[in-house]
């Protein structure tokens, strides 16, 4: 018992569908469905003014997510423990609560030290010598 003998085959129901045509739909059929594209239609002038509407929204979306992002990078930067404020990702929470902030920085440099911010400090060698006083070329010349 297989299931080839049970199921016909591609040629026999080409042959019963050559035999036994299917009754054309009714005439009323393709009017109901142009009807119903015509009523889903809108006037030329009525879409594109719904596309500029919508393209002024998304400049505006776009604007404000540009703000967004320069606004997290000017609070990871006053943060001031990171070299470079980019290596924080942007996140929402970050622009709501500092303590949220707070908290990716010390996680990120946890995780990631060398991101820090360096500072030097103390006489680095550089910039006006505050210790240099007064040199005495001809004291030097005589000892």
């Amino acid at each position: 018992m297989s299931n080839d003998q049970d199921t016909p085959t591609e040629d026999e129901m080409t042959a019963e569908a050559v035999e036994s045509p299917t009754p054309p739909q009714a005439d009323t059929a393709p009017e109901a469905e142009e009807v119903d594209e015509q009523a889903d239609t809108f006037p030329r002038s009525y879409v594109e003014s719904l596309r500029q509407e919508n393209g002024k929204y998304r400049q505006r979306a776009q604007r404000a997510d540009e703000l967004a992002h320069r606004l997290h990078r000017a609070l990871v930067e006053a943060d001031g423990r990171l070299h470079d404020a980019s290596d924080l990702e942007f996140a929402d929470e970050h622009l709501d609560d500092a303590e949220a902030l707070t908290a990716a920085v010390d996680a990120l440099l946890a995780a990631k030290p060398h991101l820090s911010a360096r500072r030097p400090t103390g006489d680095i060698g550089q910039g006006a010598a505050t210790t240099a006083g007064d040199v005495d070329l001809l004291g030097m010349l005589r000892g």
